[in-house]
């Protein structure tokens, strides 16, 4: 039994993101859509595992999946006939065989998330699928000293919109950068795993003290109050990507 790793890069634009749906016949997911290609290349049901489960409407710049299989064909014909039969929103950059025990999820220790926000005095008609509109000018400066509070490991609970979590919501950020442009702020963040919906609500509280609605030092009060609704807006989906998967 072969095990081989995926590399992907997908717009998320039309999925519901990448986790199936069990008995959700409506939705359309990328896990779906991989699947349904591989099992007619293997003439089986092929089962593939994803390191992150990108939200609907979140892209990936490369995300990390991985699947087992009996196939005796070539890396390069399986990285072709997956390029040549998914759909032109999901690309296949690599193609790669691997031990036997790797498992995408598990084995990945920290992932990187990029969100893209656009400024400026009209907004561009060819960026609207891929970034975030702020229709007004955000102090980085701010939103850098916002971030801070929340580097390390902490309950994220506050930042998540699951509420039937029963597991431990302490999670560990990395590292968050808020960097800009004339017209783009670019914020990336890396951490341990992420809460559904984490990022981006981490996010939109972000843009909201780049605002001036709040000030940086309200992350330290939501961090303790544990209550989703003292965080600021789930900032669109659309804005984020996942820039990488991080195995040490």
């Amino acid at each position: 039994m072969r095990n081989i790793k995926l590399v992907l890069e997908y717009d998320g634009s039309r999925y519901d993101g990448w986790q199936k749906q069990a008995g959700n016949l409506k939705s359309i997911t990328i896990q779906d859509k991989l699947e349904s290609v591989l099992s007619k290349m293997e003439n089986e049901p092929v089962t593939v595992i994803g390191a992150l489960r990108t939200e609907a409407g979140v892209h990936a710049y490369a995300q990390i999946a991985n699947f087992t299989t009996n196939s005796d064909m070539k890396l390069y014909e399986i990285k072709h006939y997956l390029n040549r039969f998914l759909p032109r929103d999901i690309a296949v950059l690599e193609v790669a065989e691997v031990p036997e025990r790797f498992q995408s999820s598990f084995n990945a220790k920290a992932f990187r998330y990029e969100y893209k926000i656009s400024m400026g005095e009209v907004p561009s008609v060819f960026e609207r699928k891929y970034n975030y509109y702020s229709f007004h000018k955000l102090d980085v400066l701010k939103m850098k000293q916002g971030a801070a509070h929340l580097i390390g490991k902490h309950d994220f609970k506050a930042f998540s919109d699951n509420k039937r979590m029963k597991k431990s919501t302490e999670r560990t950020i990395n590292q968050i950068d808020v960097y800009s442009d004339i017209n783009e702020v670019v914020i990336t963040i890396e951490a341990d795993d992420f809460w559904p919906n984490m990022a981006r609500i981490i996010i939109g509280t972000l843009i909201e003290i780049g605002e001036g609605t709040r000030e940086p030092e309200s992350m330290k009060e939501i961090l303790e109050s544990g209550k989703r609704e003292m965080a600021g807006m789930t900032a669109e989906a659309r804005g984020l990507f996942l820039q990488e998967v991080i195995f040490y």
